[in-house]
């Protein structure tokens, strides 16, 4: 199975970003993750729709925007305007998560759902076939660099199985600590998109970092 490689701005030098935009253009990514957090849902903040436009301008990618935020419903509209080509939202800040689902998909964007590490996949049974992909986070979410938790190749698993019925063609993927150390380990458990920041920024090789993410040697 092919999988994705999404880059995350997060980790990215934001005195040059339009650098490393060019450089993930240039490079085997597939997407670009931009990472937007409140200060509320989460304990950090990152950007805005400003430099999320200003991210869509140059990028020659499609855009992956994974909102770490309350109340998501009241921005979809505007993240699509900005250039989302996928918005992702936290099962944990959705009341009516099946609407907020409809309304990003209404807006012709991919509909992803992500779980924070606690959150039990059985949490998606009654959503998973309405989803085009569910993003796990393999760290709590927040800040970057942090240490991957193992229990999420558990989670993998038990989500492929659970998708398997309804939803077979599900993206999954997982966003925290990845890095060539566990990349097949992810890909044999069922994962096929990829988000690394740290592990690509901050290579010597960026391009090289992300080729072989994306071509990982077999162990």
């Amino acid at each position: 199975m092919n999988h994705f490689i999404a880059p995350s701005i997060l980790a990215a030098d934001f005195a040059n970003l339009q650098r490393d935009i060019e450089m993930i253009n240039q490079s085997d990514a597939d997407w670009i993750h931009v990472d937007i957090m409140d200060g509320m849902f989460v304990p950090n903040i990152s950007f805005g729709f400003p430099v999320v436009k200003a991210v869509a301008k140059h990028a020659k990618k499609p855009l992956d925007v994974h909102l770490m935020i309350v109340e998501p419903d009241r921005y979809l509209q505007q993240f699509k305007e900005a250039g989302a080509a996928s918005i992702t939202v936290h099962l944990e800040a959705c009341k009516h998560l099946h609407r907020t689902v409809q309304a990003i998909k209404e807006l012709g964007c991919k509909a992803s759902v992500a779980l924070n590490p606690h959150t039990p996949v059985a949490s998606l049974v009654d959503i998973i076939g309405d989803l085009d992909m569910v993003l796990i986070m393999s760290v709590n979410p927040g800040f970057g660099g942090q240490k991957f938790i193992t229990n999420t190749y558990k989670k993998i698993k038990e989500l492929r199985m659970l998708a398997s019925a309804e939803n077979p063609d599900l993206i999954i993927e997982i966003d925290g600590g990845v890095d060539q150390s566990n990349v097949n380990n992810l890909l044999n458990a069922g994962a096929n998109a990829l988000v690394a920041g740290n592990s690509v920024f901050s290579a010597a090789d960026q391009l090289n970092a992300i080729k072989q993410l994306k071509n990982p040697l077999k162990s």
